[in-house]
């Protein structure tokens, strides 16, 4: 049986039904659930008890919480809207980032800085992909159109230190990891620009690391372009033909980072009166039909934190309503969830839905479950929940962290099994 609550003694109803759907007979019997394998609660904290709306926006699916940094064995864990744990996914360290859904059924996820993994809806891992020597994830990776893994990644063999400035390709099917983009190489002026300094979030161990760019965030597109979210700059960046001749198509956020650079014009125009984003997460890609070809939408959550630590003398004040606050308790700052109309043809974007949530300068994620309906998690609290579209809270759990925060938290499908 799968989803059983561990430790716990489980009531378990089987349904049997004809070929026209009635019922013809049931047959109960009990289960204790399998001991834990990691030390995480079996039921969160309900901050605010979920309503009938949020009860049904995630029927029978499951929170899956993306992890904290870990240097040991670490987990992945499933909790259903009452907030009781469901399962947990053990990984080698580090963290899981983003669950990805092949066409053979395979739920793909990282297990640590190096390694891939694809799992069954059984719970076996039927490939392990290593990285090898030269590269180590970070932070997002999606599929592209061939099934294969296009991810944010640090090249370890570069000698001035960059990080967290690389995007590769994994061939799910040979194994076979290329570079596909070198940051630096595509704004060598803006890197130069920049102090050499920060850390390797991958690396915990890592010292003299030039963190200059730090991308969080990748999306891929149908036709080949991609979406990047770089923490460091509070720029959203659109690149056209990522796996085969990457350019920048445009870009999103406060035009003065890039002052004194030749991407300074390649920056879409404001449309209404709101500040820009401060560090930004979990940026998502949203097609609607009911927009004209060249319009989509770009959701996130936006930490609304002005910060970079290889920029030490910019003013992130610029930003209208940024906080500058360090500490997720700071009582005077918010977060917020944000969406953004694109105008790709007119050259335009506007914030078309905004509401604050609690603070994280970093980490966290958003997600739009329904119309009516959205997931976001504030990672640095170590809570998440649901808030409808002016921002009321529908449900909201706390967890009571072992490290120091949630990564990302995803409404999970529940339809499949992916156990381990």
């Amino acid at each position: 049986m799968l989803g059983l609550i561990p430790g716990a003694k489980n009531t378990i109803t089987f349904t049997l039904k004809d070929a026209s759907g009635a019922t013809v007979g049931t047959k109960t019997l009990t289960r204790t659930g399998a001991k834990l394998l990691g030390a995480e609660e079996v039921r969160l904290e309900r901050a605010v008890e979920p309503s009938s709306d949020a009860v049904e926006a995630v029927g029978n699916g499951l929170y899956a919480i993306l992890g904290n940094d870990s240097n040991e064995q670490d987990f992945m864990y499933y909790y259903d809207v009452n907030g009781v744990l469901r399962g947990e996914v053990p990984v080698l360290y580090y963290r899981s980032h983003r669950l990805l859904f092949d066409d053979d059924g395979l739920m793909w996820f990282s297990a640590s800085t190096k390694t891939f993994v694809g799992m069954n809806r059984l719970g076996k891992l039927e490939k392990i992909i290593d990285l090898g020597d030269r590269f180590i994830l970070h932070h997002d990776y999606a599929l592209d159109g061939d099934g294969n893994i296009v991810s944010l990644a640090t090249d370890l063999t570069r000698s001035d230190h960059a990080v967290q400035d690389q995007v590769i390709k994994v061939d799910t099917t040979t194994g076979e990891v290329t570079q596909l983009v070198d940051f630096g190489e595509v704004f060598p002026d803006y890197k130069q620009s920049t102090d050499h300094s920060g850390i390797d979030e991958s690396d915990p161990t890592a010292t003299n690391r030039w963190d200059w760019i730090h991308f969080n965030t990748i999306q891929l597109l149908d036709d080949g372009s991609a979406l990047l979210s770089a923490r460091e700059t509070s720029t959203i960046i659109k690149v056209d033909d990522i796996e085969t001749d990457p350019k920048v198509a445009y870009m999103i956020g406060e035009p003065s980072v890039w002052d004194g650079t030749s991407y300074k014009d390649s920056f879409l125009s404001k449309l209404g009166d709101f500040g820009d984003t401060g560090g930004q997460h979990s940026i998502t890609y949203q097609a609607d039909d009911s927009l004209p070809d060249g319009q989509y939408y770009i959701y996130m959550f936006d930490n609304n934190f002005g910060y970079a630590m290889t920029r030490p003398d910019y003013d992130w004040t610029t930003i209208k309503g940024i906080s500058t606050a360090q500490s997720a308790k700071d009582e005077n700052s918010n977060s917020q969830f944000r969406k953004y109309l694109v105008d790709e043809n007119a050259g335009t974007y506007t914030e078309v839905q905004s509401f604050d949530v609690p603070y994280s300068p970093y980490v966290s994620s958003a997600q739009e479950i329904d119309d009516d309906v959205n997931l976001v998690d504030t990672g640095m609290q170590g809570v998440f929940g649901l808030y409808d579209d002016d921002g009321d809270l529908e449900a909201q759990y706390r967890m009571a962290l072992s490290t120091s925060y949630i990564y990302r938290v995803y409404d999970y499908d529940f339809k499949g099994f992916y156990f381990a």
